[in-house]
């Protein structure tokens, strides 16, 4: 698969075929996830794959806690998703919320807080540089995913669950949960492209609102 089509129909998957997800196609897309870029090639990043079904079970009922408060809050107006078709990614969101220990695959992503090294702190605002050496980690193991024909969707919604999970899956101290990628085969096909703002919207030339290469 040319890395283009990947990068356009690796769209998230929520709804999830029953069966089970061979080990090569989850290796070959685990192993894109250690290519990723990270600060000093530190490498923080690690996957737990959980295909337990008790273990997936329990996910799901941690998982649902966070979701019924979000999507209610979503309904009453609380939230804005920003999306003009919201209606159908709630119900397709709430479907996977409540089949979530269902999916053949969860994959817990960690990271390695002694490998982290934010240079963002002391601004005054919510840090972000930190994600920057595990969410790239993060992408490659979705396009991988997609080149082997597996659907995924990314969530850090269980990430508040921090402590309980790492008990779970016996996480060591040290180490953080940064998302959990749920992976399976698509009930539906992959779509031939995702719908994406136009590119003069997202990229600016020399200063902010100068649309780079103007609209596409």
């Amino acid at each position: 698969m040319e890395l283009g089509d990947a990068v356009r129909t690796a769209v998230t998957t929520r709804r999830f075929k029953p069966d089970a997800v061979p080990d090569e196609l989850l290796a070959r897309a685990l192993d894109y996830g250690r290519f990723a870029p990270q600060g000093g090639n530190r490498q923080p990043v690690r996957f737990v794959v959980v295909r337990d079904p008790e273990h997936r079970r329990q996910l799901q009922e941690w998982y649902l806690v966070p979701w019924k408060a979000y999507i209610g809050a979503a309904l009453e107006g609380g939230i804005d998703i920003g999306s003009t078709h919201a209606t159908g990614l709630l119900r397709n969101a709430d479907h996977m919320a409540e089949h979530f220990g269902e999916a053949p695959a969860i994959v817990v992503v960690c990271a390695e807080l002694a490998g982290l090294h934010p240079t963002d702190t002391e601004l005054g605002r919510l840090s972000i540089v930190g994600g920057g050496s595990v969410y790239p980690a993060v992408q490659n193991f979705i396009l991988g995913c997609r080149e082997v024909g597996l659907g995924a969707a990314l969530t850090t919604l269980l990430c508040i669950y921090e402590p309980q999970v790492k008990e779970l899956l016996k996480i060591p101290d040290g180490v953080a949960t940064a998302a959990h990628v749920v992976v399976g085969f698509r009930e539906r096909p992959f779509p031939s492209a995702l719908d994406r703002k136009p590119l003069g919207e997202i990229a600016f030339d020399g200063t902010w609102g100068a649309p780079f290469l103007g609209e596409r």
